[in-house]
């Protein structure tokens, strides 16, 4: 991970923290039982994409909310967070509303979107809830700029929804600086696209979104700005 401003944690406070932690309640955190791996680009600018670690809760059977870190190491930054609600909450927001989601049918066909380390078998029952699901991404942390703090205003964020879109070097550079966590299933690089091998089988599988995509998620050219702009969720 890149370095981030200040001094090292002195030894004190390391100290302080364990002996707080034995004491206090950190129930939000407890109620994490999820590891989501898949990439992010911005809304605005399709080129500009990111690794997405995402440690999700699960609050009611409709609805995750997912912390967001650069990678899955201890010393991960946060960057950003992801609400993800099923089909059919999505399908009640208001039409403006829709164009700050984004699918995850083809993150889940394609094997780019999966639970590290967790065999396939064991996968496929979240995957096909994960298919026929939303999710509204926000980021702080510009971290493929050289950013060392969460800098300028928040960025809404988009997923992968066809072949070609992914920058397969990022994927790449990622899966050889940190092959076990996040691409246990990486097959091989074929004409600039990676297969996956549990996607492979996840297309086959007849599983997807049951009133089919909305034309109205996965906006291209979509930023926070815009949304500010155009949509009446939300204030001048």
């Amino acid at each position: 991970m890149a370095e981030v401003p200040g001094e090292a944690t002195q030894t004190g406070t390391a100290l302080l923290e364990k002996a707080t932690a034995v004491l206090e309640g950190f129930g939000p955190i407890n109620s994490i039982h999820q590891h989501l791996c898949a990439f992010h680009f911005y809304g605005d600018n399709m080129a500009r994409q990111v690794q997405a670690h995402h440690y999700c809760s699960h609050p009611s059977e409709d609805m995750r909310q997912c912390l967001i870190y650069d990678s899955p190491d201890a010393d991960a930054r946060l960057i950003g967070v992801e609400y993800i609600i099923s089909e059919s909450l999505f399908l009640t927001l208001p039409d403006q509303e829709k164009k700050l989601w984004h699918s995850h049918e083809y993150e889940v066909k394609s094997g780019t979107l999966f639970m590290p380390g967790v065999p396939g078998p064991l996968q496929h029952r979240e995957m096909e809830k994960l298919c026929k699901s939303y999710g509204k991404a926000i980021h702080f942390w510009q971290i493929d700029k050289g950013d060392s703090l969460p800098l300028g205003p928040p960025s809404l964020m988009y997923a992968l929804t066809t072949d070609g879109q992914l920058d397969t070097q990022l994927a790449r550079g990622r899966y050889l600086t940190h092959p076990s966590p996040c691409y246990p299933f990486v097959h091989l690089l074929i004409h600039g696209m990676y297969f996956f091998r549990p996607g492979q089988a996840r297309s086959r599988a007849g599983i997807g979104l049951g009133s089919g995509l909305s034309n109205l998620a996965n906006p291209s050219g979509f930023s926070w700005y815009m949304a500010r702009k155009n949509s009446p969720c939300y204030g001048t």
